[in-house]
């Protein structure tokens, strides 16, 4: 997915949430969705989510390995941290946790 293509995806779903064909939370999981296609499509990496510490379960951050999604996530607070993290099985499914 380009550029283009995301900002288009993001535009239709935001037309869609406008026009009361979509709910907030719905909008919500496609533009994740939509971003963290484009994210994923131009690194190395896939989407995992942190869990642990409360500062940092939930998060999401794009990296190519467990190990470094861990320290990724870890290095968002100032505070050494214990963080697991799991891969996102595909974007947007049931998220409802907020995403970085």
């Amino acid at each position: 997915m380009d550029r283009i293509s995301a900002l288009r995806n993001v535009e239709r779903a935001l037309a869609e949430y406008e026009a009361g064909e979509c709910t907030l939370p719905e909008l919500e999981r496609e533009v994740r969705g939509v971003l963290r296609s484009y994210a994923t499509e131009y690194t190395d990496g896939s989407a995992w989510r942190a869990r642990g510490d409360k500062r940092v379960d939930g998060l999401v951050v794009v990296a190519p390995s467990r190990s470094e999604a861990r320290e990724r996530a870890a290095a968002t607070v100032d505070d050494p941290v214990t963080v697991e993290v799991d891969p996102l099985e595909e974007p947007g499914a049931d998220d409802t946790a907020e995403g970085g």
